[in-house]
């Protein structure tokens, strides 16, 4: 028996939004100095991202500040309080997570009413009774269904998802896990300028992803199989990524120091890991890496000694999608899946603490 991945679906909101669009939205509603608008650029223009899903459509925020009559400059409104802007995630966060669940059901050929465990991970709002329960009522859940919620962890949830998936199956070989992570980072545009925080502005955005798990035996059918799951937090690290709750929605921040903190610890530790596990990094045939930004794609590629294309995929779905935090590792392993991207493969995260989480997936 091994622990299988039978089915994933992904999900993103209709409304879309162009790097060029957001650049100029973002101009417009925080730059007030030409030094700032230049900055703002450079910002954009490194990001890697071309376009992104977004539940705040353009006019919404500008709304938000008043400028849609030009009564309110950018520099005099925060933008909408945290409770306006968990009052948009209970309202769109579960339709999402429900789209890319009905996805991950069918492609298991799992029915809702076989799913004995529910994993769901977010970041991005809290509200309660939550997705969990719309989940249940919207999928047709039994109504004893065991639930997890991982919160508040950022980018690597869903490894930590599928860690608590993990644990449920080979407690109880006939589980079926319905594992579904859904964010909604748009929500917490940064209005007023701070160098230090408003490069989410230019990298987040908004989208679900859903697996179906459970235990096979050899000939069913099966996607892939999760063999194990690693940890590692990075020392003296701890103020470079932080993610608070503030008054006009949550507080990022991500230090430069990033990069080489990843380049000095990364590939000691995987290496590690990987032995105990019976591979090395060189038996590693594909990389699902969370692209947190290119220079943390560029650092894992540096740090372990990548070629240029072992992180192409992860490039292509921070271009197409932006950075969705916890679903964008499902929506890169979808995409390896369905190119038949060579196994065995690493899922790889960062988040804070600094806290690297790792996935071994054959």
């Amino acid at each position: 028996m091994s622990l299988s991945i039978l089915g994933i679906g992904t999900a993103v909101p209709d409304h879309t939004m162009t790097q060029d669009e957001a650049l100029a939205m973002s101009t417009e509603l925080i730059c007030r100095t030409d030094r700032e608008t230049r900055l703002l650029r450079m910002m954009f223009r490194k990001a890697g991202v071309k376009k992104r899903h977004t539940c705040v459509p353009h006019r919404i925020a500008y709304q938000w500040v008043g400028n849609g009559n030009g009564s309110v400059t950018a520099s005099e409104s925060p933008g909408p309080t945290t409770l306006e802007r968990m009052q948009l995630y209970a309202a769109h966060a579960a339709p999402l997570a429900i789209q890319a669940s009905v996805e991950a059901l069918t492609a298991s050929g799992v029915s809702a009413a076989e799913i004995t465990h529910l994993v769901t991970v977010s970041c991005t709002g809290f509200d309660a009774p939550g997705v969990d329960i719309s989940l249940i009522e919207q999928l047709g859940l039994p109504n004893t269904v065991q639930r997890v919620h991982v919160g508040f962890m950022g980018c690597h949830g869903a490894i930590n998802g599928l860690r608590t998936a993990l644990a449920f199956s080979s407690r109880e070989l006939s589980a079926r896990v319905l594992l579904c992570a859904v964010e909604l980072c748009s929500l917490h545009f940064h209005f007023r300028w701070d160098a230090e925080r408003i490069l989410g502005n230019a990298l987040f955005a908004d989208g679900a992803g859903a697996l179906v798990v459970g235990q096979t035996s050899e000939g069913d059918r099966a996607l892939c199989h999760l063999l194990e799951t690693g940890s590692r937090l990075f020392n003296d690290s701890k103020d470079t990524i932080t993610w608070a709750i503030g008054d006009h929605g949550y507080v990022m921040s991500l230090s430069n120091q990033v990069p080489a903190l990843i380049g000095k610890g990364l590939a000691p530790w995987l290496e590690s890991w990987l032995a105990s596990q019976g591979h090395s990094l060189s038996s590693i045939q594909s990389w699902a890496v969370h692209p947190g930004g290119p220079r943390i794609l560029d650092a894992v590629e540096e740090a372990l000694d990548l070629d240029g294309t072992a992180v192409s995929v992860s490039r292509e779905i921070l271009a197409e999608y932006g950075n969705m935090s916890s679903p964008t590792i499902l929506f890169i392993l979808q995409r390896l899946l369905r190119r038949n991207a060579p196994r065995p493969c690493v899922a790889l995260g960062f988040g804070p603490g600094l806290m690297a989480e790792a996935a071994l997936i054959n």
